[in-house]
C-alpha cells in the first residue's frame, strides 16, 4: 500500500464529526462511526507516481517540481498556452482523476510567502461567491478569527488595504472587478456603498435598507487612505466598469460603476 512520501504515514486523514455518531458516506462507501472522528482518504498522486497527503504536499511544494523525486510535474493544457499540474486526488468526496491543482498550489505557495495577505484574499473569494454576510463580517472583524474562520495574521491589514487589495495572481483584480466579473449584484452594491463616492440617492432604497440592517457604514471620505474603488485598474488598465457584461449593464447604469458618476 502506498504511503505519503513526505511523512511516510498512511494516506488517510481523521476528521471530526462534531461529536455526533451515525452513518456516513465517504469516497462512495457507507459506514457507521461510533466515535467523534471518521477516517477518510487523503491521497494526492502526482503524475510522477509519488503520493502525498494534501497538507504534506502544500508544506513541501516548490514551483512545479515533485518535492520527492524532483521530476517536473507541470504539463501544458489542451489550449497549448497554460501550465497545469494534474493529479489523481482521493479524499472524502471520492476519486477525481486528472485534476489540475496548480491554481491551488500557487495560491498556497503565495500565502506561505505573504501570510499577511490571507485576509484580503479571503475577501476576494467572498466577493466572487457573492457572500454578502461574509464580506461584511470580514470588514467588521477587529482581530482574532472571524465567524468564517479567517484567522487574523500577526500583521493585520487595515480595512482600506483589504478594500483596495488587487490580486497579483489574478490580473490585479480588485474586489469590485471580482464582483463585477462574477455578476454578484448584492456585493457590488455593498462595495459601492462602503468604498466609493457614489451619491446615496443613486442607490436603490432596498440596498440602503439592507445595508442599514447589516450595520454597514460608508468608509469612503472617512478613511484617509481609501480610494474610490471604481478607480482601480487591473493589469490591462481596465476598471471594473469596463468589464461589466451586457447582462450586468441592464442592472447597473454604467455611470454608477464609473468614478465619473
Amino acid at each position: 500500500m502506498a504511503t505519503c512520501t513526505a511523512c511516510h504515514g498512511k494516506l488517510e486523514l481523521e476528521i471530526e464529526t462534531d461529536g455526533e455518531t451515525g452513518d456516513y458516506e465517504t469516497a462512495g462507501e457507507s459506514f457507521t462511526s461510533n466515535t467523534n472522528t471518521i477516517t477518510v482518504p487523503d491521497d494526492v498522486e502526482l503524475n510522477c507516481g509519488c503520493h502525498f497527503h494534501w497538507q504534506c504536499l502544500l508544506d513541501a511544494y516548490q514551483l512545479t517540481q515533485c518535492p520527492n523525486c524532483s521530476q517536473n510535474i507541470a504539463t501544458v493544457s489542451a489550449s497549448g498556452v497554460d501550465e497545469q499540474v494534474l493529479c489523481n486526488l482521493r479524499n472524502e468526496g471520492g476519486l477525481q482523476e486528472s485534476l489540475d491543482i496548480l491554481p491551488l498550489l500557487a495560491e498556497e505557495s503565495y500565502l506561505h510567502a505573504y501570510p499577511e495577505e490571507r485576509k484580503a484574499r479571503a475577501f476576494l473569494e467572498f466577493c466572487r461567491e457573492g457572500d454578502v454576510q461574509a464580506v461584511f463580517n470580514l470588514l467588521d472583524d477587529d482581530g482574532g478569527e472571524d465567524e468564517d474562520g479567517v484567522a487574523e495574521t500577526s500583521v493585520p491589514m487595515e480595512i482600506a488595504d483589504v478594500l483596495q487589495y488587487q490580486d497579483p495572481l489574478g490580473s490585479l483584480y480588485s474586489a469590485l472587478h471580482t464582483a463585477v466579473t462574477s455578476e454578484k449584484v448584492e456585493v457590488i452594491w455593498l462595495l459601492l456603498l462602503i468604498a466609493s463616492g457614489l451619491e446615496l440617492h443613486r442607490f436603490p432604497p432596498q440596498v440602503l435598507h439592507a445595508a442599514e440592517q447589516l450595520g454597514a457604514d460608508r468608509l469612503y471620505g472617512v478613511h484617509p487612505d481609501l480610494l474610490d474603488i471604481r478607480t482601480l485598474k487591473d493589469a490591462d488598465g481596465q476598471t471594473a466598469a469596463m468589464l461589466a457584461s451586457p447582462g450586468l449593464r441592464r442592472v447597473f447604469d454604467i455611470a454608477v460603476l464609473s468614478a465619473t458618476a
